[in-house]
């Protein structure tokens, strides 16, 4: 099979959420259902404190994974489930909220922020699962040695021999950053019929015809079972993401996405009367 190609190549565009946080959004609502099942991407790094530091607190969420991924700096969580902590430089927290949620994530620290958060929908027979949580520290993470120039730390999904320490993750999804320190060619593999995209942060990256610049995101092409990458002598670095298409209705209001209007009515009167954690 020929490898995947360039369907769309988004730039992600400044926007803000939480209590005020400064943040570059590469997809949302208006691209669905192009991403299936994922259902939004964020890029919050900043070296300015005033960007992040007002951060996200207590909130809500349903029908939903979130998946936050931290290359330098720290943010300190809680939520409903009784879970706390912090995650920094190379930790993940991928947070199911299933039947309902509550939680907060609050960046400290003036030294910078550096980090990017993915949702990913859950199946209609998922949606009201119990909520669960998953902390993976980075030296948890697998580092595949992919060439020896590129290598890759391993979030979600298989990779050759190795298997990443997130686990029963609905969508069956890969997640991959990918560190190339100099000119390099390789490929990437993707299950035939998911649906995938990179974003690249630094550098650039060559697909097929086409050049994937910093702060840009590339929507893959459905057809074929690699995707096949070159990479110039400064190198570069990108997210790569891939999952099963759910294929399923949408229905999304803020923090809450479900399969219908009666659904997403539900959950708002759950959240106002108290209801909303099962």
């Amino acid at each position: 099979m020929s490898g995947r190609v360039a369907l769309e190549i988004f730039n992600v565009k400044a926007t803000m959420e939480g209590a005020g946080v400064s943040l570059h959004r590469g997809f949302s609502a208006p691209e669905l259902p192009k991403f299936d099942p994922f259902l939004l991407f964020d890029d919050f790094s900043s070296d300015n404190p005033m960007d992040y530091l007002p951060g996200f607190p207590m909130h809500p969420h349903r029908g939903i994974e979130t998946v936050t991924y931290i290359l330098g700096g720290e943010v300190r969580h809680k939520d409903t489930t009784g879970t706390s902590g912090s995650i920094g430089a190379g930790d993940v927290q991928w947070m199911t909220a299933g039947s309902g949620i509550l939680h907060e994530e609050m960046p400290v620290g003036e030294k910078g922020l550096k980090g990017f958060q993915l949702w990913v929908n859950l199946p209609a027979k998922d949606k009201m699962m119990e909520p669960r949580y998953q902390e993976v520290k980075s030296k948890e993470i697998p580092d595949v040695q992919l060439t020896k120039a590129t290598k890759v730390k391993l979030i979600a999904g298989k990779l050759h021999d190795a298997d990443a320490p997130v686990s029963d993750i609905m969508a069956d999804p890969v997640y991959m950053d990918v560190i190339v320190n100099s000119s390099d060619e390789f490929s990437l593999p993707i299950l035939e019929g998911h649906n995938g995209f990179l974003y690249v942060f630094e550098g650039s990256v060559g697909l097929s015809h086409d050049t994937i610049r910093e702060g840009s995101i590339a929507l893959l092409s459905r057809d074929g079972s690699t995707v096949d990458i070159k990479v110039g002598s400064s190198g570069a670095r990108f997210l790569f993401a891939a999952g099963k298409p759910l294929e399923e209705p949408i229905a999304w209001h803020g923090p809450i996405v479900m399969n219908s209007q009666e659904e997403l009515v539900t959950a708002v009167t759950d959240l106002r009367t108290n209801n909303f954690i099962k």
